[in-house]
């Protein structure tokens, strides 16, 4: 009997929290705001995940935390076997090259005073001991790999597009060629037409690359097309894990019924007629988050119990769900 594959990404129990602190002489703690609060998560070699929810539930911010740009406050994250949680100073270094990020601004990510060139060979050379006429071949080839001319490589960030930006943020990731790639709101600041660009290039390469990639964004119908399982996550906790194709078609938990319902269909006499979940009030604040279930005081099928407890994981074929109230839920 053959043993199982162990997942190439393994998150368990990951919280990062932070402090609030007053005071002017003496600096005192009041509060903790948990801004990642207890992630378990499993992906394979090549999956897509991706990791969608409203503003401020801590999706940027676990994946920092996956990364080691944020250290956790409690947990592990392994990848492909290694534990980075456990990784200090240079060997966290070396060992970035496995790891990589797509920020969601890429003016800001993009060193002002650097060329494309000077970008994409710093990012090599941090890594690796490259002879200088193989580096300039290496930059054009992922110039052409992002859809950028290799003549461009002596122009600065001002003297792109947006999509162009992100395109060459996108080439200073993978040209260390990582085995995991994070990619938050990587989109989000593009025009749709852009969008629908960068979107079908992660996918290509990551296809190429074979790569394992968690895809942030608030936006569902963004997520719908590159990702090959999708989680939801509300105020620190994930609330439902499932393939994209039945998240999308058949949502279970009642915050991810409240976004699906938010995607706008491209079909006007269907937007018409179509009823939109609404939410009432507004997300509580992670420093001071509800008992039990986060969510209860929005859930419109909450009880007195999910007052009490964070609800346990419900598997429903493929689909895991955080709720206890799946049987009144339509």
């Amino acid at each position: 009997m053959s043993m199982p594959t162990p997942p190439f990404l393994k998150i368990r129990g990951l919280k990062t929290h932070f402090p609030v602190e007053k005071g002017l002489l003496v600096r005192k703690t009041v509060a903790t705001v948990k801004a990642v609060d207890g992630i378990d998560l499993d992906l394979n070699q090549g999956e897509i995940l991706g990791l969608v929810g409203e503003s401020g539930c801590g999706k940027s911010t676990l994946g920092r935390t996956i990364l080691q740009l944020i250290e956790p406050t409690q947990g592990s994250v392994h990848l492909n076997g290694r534990c980075l949680t456990e990784l200090k100073g240079k060997a966290l270094r070396e060992s970035r090259k496995d790891f990589q990020m797509i920020f969601q601004d890429p003016y800001a990510s993009l060193n002002p005073r650097m060329t494309v060139y000077d970008t994409l060979a710093e990012a090599l050379l941090s890594h690796q001991s490259i002879p200088k006429s193989e580096l300039s071949q290496r930059v054009g080839q992922w110039m052409n790999r992002v859809g950028l001319s290799p003549r461009f490589i002596k122009k600065y960030p001002h003297e792109f597009s947006g999509g162009q930006r992100q395109r060459i943020a996108i080439a200073r990731a993978l040209v260390v060629e990582p085995k995991l790639l994070i990619a938050d709101e990587a989109v989000s600041a593009l025009d749709v037409s852009i969008q629908a660009q960068i979107i079908n290039l992660l996918a290509r390469l990551s296809k190429e690359m074979n790569l394992t990639m968690i895809f942030i964004s608030h936006d569902l119908s963004v997520v719908k097309h590159i990702a090959d399982r999708i989680a939801v996550m509300y105020l620190g906790k994930m609330v439902e894990l499932g393939s994209a194709e039945s998240l999308f078609d058949h949502p279970r938990h009642p915050y991810t019924q409240a976004l699906v319902s938010a995607v706008p269909i491209p079909d006007p006499s269907r937007e018409r007629t179509r009823r939109r979940m609404l939410l009432p009030g507004d997300p509580p604040s992670p420093m001071h988050p509800p008992s039990g279930c986060s969510f209860h005081p929005r859930c419109p099928h909450a009880a007195d119990a999910c007052q009490v407890a964070f609800p346990e994981w419900v598997r429903e074929g493929d689909r895991s769900i955080a709720c206890s109230r799946l049987e009144v839920v339509p």
